[in-house]
């Protein structure tokens, strides 16, 4: 059995891993989702959403993150690489020292997100605009705009604080993704395995039961970074 600690993107929260946990324990592995801080709209730091990975971790866990959750999760294993088995970057952006998610974000060759924030007065989260999020989120599955929330700017404006990790890291593509673009996703990724799924930025809402497959192949494939 292996233990699979499950990060959201972007307004999301661990709700959106509700038909990804089942299929995960069918195939013999115990998943759990967990909320970052902040997803109320506080000012939170990179390192808060990174520490809280380790905190949920018991032993050692496989970490997934989905989207803006590909920082987190390589910045927990950077801080606590003894929980940390191995990286499953899924839609995700994925960190380069010294640059920020806002950074990658800016730098795709395209931008289907353009115009799809709402930035808080205080000017310390932001939501999505709730007319873009089923053509950017759920075009191929159940439309789930009104449980998206609000999320901290900061930790996407702050540039990647330390060296990669030396845990093992591969890649799912999301072939169908209107979010950050399938392209940008394999220049991210370069250098790791990669597999697809013919999705939208959500498989884990769309296609459970392939994604958990993949991701159940995927782990004997990591080695153990000891």
């Amino acid at each position: 059995m292996t233990e699979i600690l499950l990060i959201s993107g972007s307004g999301f929260g661990a709700w959106a891993y509700e038909r990804l946990i089942p299929a995960l324990a069918a195939r013999g592995h115990h998943a759990q989702a967990i909320d970052l801080p902040g997803r109320d709209g506080a000012d939170i730091s990179l390192n808060d959403h990174a520490r809280a990975i380790p905190a949920a971790i018991k032993g050692r866990a496989v970490l997934v993150g989905h989207s803006a959750g590909g920082f987190p999760i390589t910045l927990a294993a950077a801080l606590a690489p003894e929980k940390a088995q191995a990286l499953i970057y899924l839609a995700a952006y994925i960190p380069q020292p010294g640059t920020s998610l806002a950074d990658l974000r800016r730098a795709a060759p395209v931008q289907p997100m353009r115009g799809a924030f709402q930035i808080s007065a205080d000017r310390t989260s932001y939501r999505f605009d709730t007319a873009c999020c089923r053509d950017l989120f759920f075009h191929d599955t159940d439309d789930l705009t009104a449980r998206m929330g609000p999320e901290p700017i900061r930790p996407q404006e702050t540039p990647f604080p330390a060296p990669l990790p030396l845990t093992p890291r591969a890649a799912i593509i999301a072939r169908d993704d209107r979010a950050p673009p399938e392209g940008w996703q394999r220049t991210m990724a370069a250098g790791m395995a990669q597999e697809e799924l013919s999705s939208g930025h959500c498989p884990h809402l769309s296609m459970p039961e392939g994604l958990a497959q993949m991701v159940h192949d995927l782990i004997p494939t990591l080695s153990v970074a000891d």
